[in-house]
């Protein structure tokens, strides 16, 4: 059996942002979005229970929602969800949840609309600070004052199968298909409709990841101006990430 593809550190820096995430984070997930949604199915602990925490009838934004596995946790709360791949918004689509197509740097939402809202393992894909920081602005521009905002961020001093070179920081990270695997986007097919053809060999993608160092998600915090009307009260390490709860002021 063949080694399997290992995280690959990027040495040249991240010039043209932009195209690198289109090619390596936005495109990618459009290729992956059935394979991706079918290993996407159940809570993390902490974001369920910040989901549990909100007041029943609280309207809260799904930034970057992928296949949707967030918004149906708590029924007490009404979720909007949006998504920069059209596969995955279709599939959240698909399971009766409102969704929308949009980049997290400029939301379709009016500010202070949302009494909360989560950032579950996005902001990692931007390949800039400034984009970085830009992202995390726009989250909080959405969200009403005394509301709560939950980010996770991949970390760099991960604990479990996977491992990075401590040395850097900006990675592209496999995605693995494996052969005989069903190919194709993420409509269904019916009996007019051909199946979608298995694909004989192993198909492997790369994505883009930012990875965090200790701390330096609340240093973003910090440099992105917003510490005025946002404040700290949550921070920690959980299932590979690194996570804080804001609440603005």
């Amino acid at each position: 059996m063949p080694p399997k593809p290992q995280p690959i550190p990027i040495t040249d820096g991240c010039s043209n942002a932009s195209r690198k995430e289109d090619e390596f984070v936005h495109q990618v997930y459009n290729h992956i979005a059935p394979h991706f949604s079918n290993t996407r199915y159940k809570a993390w602990p902490v974001v369920e229970n910040f989901l549990h925490q909100q007041p029943s009838g609280s309207l809260g934004a799904d930034v970057g929602c992928g296949n949707g596995k967030y918004m149906g946790v708590d029924s007490r709360l009404a979720l909007l969800g949006s998504d920069r791949s059209s596969e995955l918004a279709s599939i959240t689509y698909q399971r009766g949840f409102e969704v929308m197509v949009a980049d997290n740097q400029s939301l379709a939402y009016r500010s202070q609309l949302f009494d909360f809202a989560i950032s579950i393992a996005v902001i990692h894909h931007f390949a800039t600070e400034e984009r970085r920081i830009a992202a995390l602005q726009e989250i909080v521009r959405v969200v009403k004052p005394q509301g709560k905002i939950l980010i996770f961020v991949w970390a760099l001093e991960q604990r479990g199968k996977r491992k990075f070179d401590q040395a850097h920081q900006d990675f592209m990270v496999p995605w693995v298909i494996p052969a005989n695997t069903t190919a194709g986007g993420s409509q269904p097919h019916s009996a007019d409709t051909a199946p979608p053809q298995e694909d004989e060999s192993e198909r492997v993608f790369h994505r883009y990841y930012h990875l965090f160092k200790e701390g330096e998600l609340e240093s973003l915090v910090e440099r992105s101006n917003l510490s005025h009307c946002v404040e700290i009260t949550e921070h920690g390490y959980d299932r590979d990430n690194w996570y804080i709860v804001l609440t603005k002021t």
